[in-house]
């Protein structure tokens, strides 16, 4: 998308590795979406490198689908986008179309646990809601009841650093933990029962 193609003041994200490293995406100037910032996306990927590829992912609470579009750059095999915003869906539906990119994708306008059913089971799901819904241990809980998580399954899991969420230690180990400003980033490890 070039400069006179986007609407003036629409934020941007970057693409930070894999394939379409250094592409800008616009999405919604809306005060609910936060996309994860470059540095803990960059971390992040750095720490699921070796499990990325091939992988299936869901982004929970997609927003710009940052985290999601980031994934199938460095080579998961598909991402199920999910989010109650339409305007947020279609802007991801549009750089993904962009990206030539759609058909490893599927997306979804429903509220996050609808989604966590049983029916697909995913290797790596990106749990980051608004900080202010307070979503994210109720998300867990209900990720690790529906079994859609593979057997050592990886969680993205991002909360406010200044009133954390509490992550359900009986069924996740927190593998890789970080944080940035007021931003807590944990890489948890399903554990099955």
């Amino acid at each position: 998308m070039s400069k006179r193609d986007r609407p003036l003041g629409q934020p941007q994200l970057r693409v930070i590795g894999g394939d379409w490293r250094g592409r800008k995406l616009g999405f919604p100037s809306k005060g609910s979406l936060r996309p994860t910032t470059d540095r803990v996306r960059e971390t992040l990927f750095n720490w699921l490198a070796p499990m990325v590829v091939e992988a299936q992912c869901l982004d929970l609470c997609a927003g710009s689908g940052a985290l999601g579009i980031e994934a199938l750059s460095r080579g998961a095999q598909r991402c199920d986008f999910v989010d109650t915003d339409q305007q947020a869906i279609d802007a991801i539906e549009k750089n993904l179309r962009s990206l030539g990119a759609t058909e490893r994708a599927t997306l979804r306008t429903c509220r996050a646990d609808t989604v966590l059913t049983g029916d697909v089971r995913w290797d790596i799901v990106f749990v980051d809601p608004p900080f202010e819904a307070a979503l994210g241990n109720s998300l867990l809980n209900r990720l690790a009841a529906s079994q859609c998580l593979q057997e050592g399954g990886l969680v993205y899991f991002e909360t406010r650093r200044s009133a954390p969420e509490t992550v359900p230690e009986q069924r996740y180990e927190v593998y890789r933990e970080k944080t940035a400003g007021d931003v807590c980033f944990q890489l948890l490890r399903f554990r099955s029962a």
